[in-house]
């Protein structure tokens, strides 16, 4: 244990023992420190990031921790930057999710933005975090406030920040935002709020939401026909996917009633994230059971979704975020051209990290694809910095979508009920979801993709990912199963290096640590710290051409990546 950091945690703590906190926390701050050693550190020796997003933590006493006053420091600090913009009359909106703590955070944080003058639309219950998205362009905001932690495990909450565009924060708002909370103390927090500032938000904005996504639908065929299992894994997706689903056409949905009820608890789950197979094992054993076509689960602040399909035989597969977002963005683009509304200027758009697929449908509908950093703040970035052209799809493997730009974040309720209508389409003619899928890869070559998170906790665990990042840039693979290593891109410094010339180009993206490194066969694989958890990730993709059986090519790529990650030593 570190005497200075040891000494930093003991001066923080001693500080939420004044007058500036309340007693309850005044007590739980002296208890910490008489307790001493790590108990007292792990909360005390640093304070919660405010990141280029916004803060998510663990719900506790502490300068680490997210409670109301880390909550109050951020919000006074973007209040005050929002203020120095030159706004006037500033207008923003706060919803919040399913988790312990997330209602009564919100009104803390409406409380500290009418205290400082700013008028403030609170949603009166849940709602999913696409809406508040929509919201903040549909009441004019300056900037929208989501609590909720996402997929993190229940002991975390979070504070995602949105600007006027209704998009997370980007250039030059982000760094801004994060200087002035930097400089922001505890006791430059506003407190005092101003009820008359504080207006409650109700169903109108609900209706207009759900008439939005309704209105996204390119097709009805089969829809009254299609059996699905909605999961909302105790979480905001209630309260939107299934009123979205029925008044865009779908008759036919079950609830896993278990998994319904709102619980920050998430009881009947180890993980409310969708993208974790245990998290949607009770949806499959219903629709199993019941011969439904399709399996579609939300995590809590209803972002990101994932689904498992009937394979045709009664049982349920599930599929990973890259080959949903390959149906999606061939369904759409397909739709649209069967339609002859295909727009001349229309456009696609995936993270460097999403498969490569979805570039490659893109192009055989003569429709470019953006490509742009992990993050789907830089999708509504890039729909920003193109008003004369028309986002029509995007997506990113981290299971979250993008229908249309009336939103400007991942949007779970509008693709789910995208995917229900693309799995409708499918079986209008006969074919499973599996089957489409399959259709496309051997159209486009059969890509297969695989995601490793290594989570290293705490201190140290940050020190470790650090120190596996490095010794990445200082000695990159030279191969990958067998084949050489011709490409390195560095995000950090937005370089790409041929490594059979040296010959380097830049990126043309904004610096990001992450690293990518392409074999001769085209395989890639790609390494950055997630930005929202003490993890490291490891993407993988492989592509070959079809051969006689899917499934026995699916396998081989299998056997490929497994290649990969035993001589990364991961």
């Amino acid at each position: 244990m570190s005497a200075d950091v040891l000494s930093l945690a003991t001066q923080n703590a001693t500080l939420w023992t004044s007058d500036l906190f309340d007693a309850e926390t005044r007590a739980e701050a002296q208890a910490l420190l008489e307790q001493g050693g790590d108990t007292l550190i792990e909360p005390f020796y640093k304070d919660l990031d405010f990141g280029t997003g916004g803060m998510r933590g663990i719900m506790g006493v502490g300068t680490n921790r997210i409670n109301p006053y880390t909550l109050g420091l951020a919000t006074q600090g973007l209040a005050v930057y929002a203020q120095h913009m030159g706004r006037k009359d500033l207008k923003a909106a706060i919803a919040y999710d399913s988790r312990n703590n997330s209602q009564s955070f919100a009104r803390k944080v409406a409380e500290v933005l009418s205290a400082n003058g700013v008028h403030t639309y609170l949603f009166e219950e849940l709602r999913p975090t696409p809406e508040l998205s929509f919201a903040v362009r549909e009441l004019s905001c300056d900037f929208g406030i989501v609590l909720t932690a996402s997929h993190n495990p229940k002991e975390y909450n979070g504070y995602k920040v949105y600007w006027n565009d209704g998009g997370q924060l980007v250039p030059p708002h982000d760094k801004g935002v994060i200087e002035q909370v930097r400089a922001t103390r505890f006791e430059d927090i506003r407190w005092d709020a101003n009820e008359a500032l504080i207006e409650t938000v109700g169903t109108a904005i609900d209706d207009k939401y759900t008439d939005m996504v309704a209105g996204l639908s390119l097709s009805n065929a089969g829809k009254t026909e299609l059996d699905i299992v909605f999961t909302a894994l105790h979480g905001t997706s209630i309260v939107s996917v299934p009123p979205a689903l029925a008044k865009a056409g779908f008759t036919n949905v079950q609830l896993v009633e278990a998994q319904s009820a709102p619980d920050g608890n998430f009881p009947t789950v180890a993980s409310p994230n969708p993208e974790e197979s245990a998290a949607l094992a009770m949806a499959v054993a219903q629709a199993e059971a019941t011969g439904a076509d399709l399996v579609i689960g939300c995590d809590p602040d209803t972002d990101r979704v994932g689904i498992a399909a009937n394979d045709g035989t009664g049982k349920m597969q599930l599929l990973n975020g890259n080959d949903t977002a390959a149906l999606l963005v061939h369904y759409i683009l397909n739709a649209y051209k069967e339609n002859g509304t295909l727009p001349s200027n229309g456009f696609t758009a995936a993270t460097v990290v999403t498969t490569d697929l979805i570039a490659d449908i893109s192009a055989a509908y003569s429709v470019p694809c953006y490509r742009c950093l992990t993050g789907f703040k830089w999708i509504a970035d890039i729909i920003n910095h193109k008003p004369e052209e028309q986002f029509l799809v995007g997506g990113e493997e981290s299971y979250g979508y993008l229908i249309g730009d009336a939103v400007r974040d991942k949007d779970a309720v509008a693709s789910a009920v995208m995917i229900a209508e693309m799995a409708a389409n499918a079986k209008s003619q006969g074919r499973t979801v599996l089957q489409q899928l399959e259709a496309i890869h051997r159209e486009f070559g059969q890509y297969q993709e695989r995601l490793i998170s290594i989570t290293k906790k705490g201190r140290s665990g940050a020190q470790e990912i650090a120190d596996m990042m490095t010794a990445l840039r200082n000695d990159p693979p030279k191969t990958l199963a067998g084949s050489l290593v011709v490409i390195a891109i560095d995000h950090n410094n937005s370089t790409q290096t041929d490594l059979r010339t040296g010959a380097t180009s830049s990126t043309t993206l904004p610096a990001s640590n992450v690293l990518q490194f392409i074999t001769e066969a085209g395989d890639k694989v790609s390494a950055r710290p997630s930005g929202t958890e003490p993890k490291i990730k490891f993407y993988f993709s492989v592509r070959t051409t079809t051969g006689d059986s899917h499934a026995a090519t699916k396998a081989e790529l299998e056997r490929k990546i497994d290649t990969f990650i035993e001589e990364l030593n991961l």
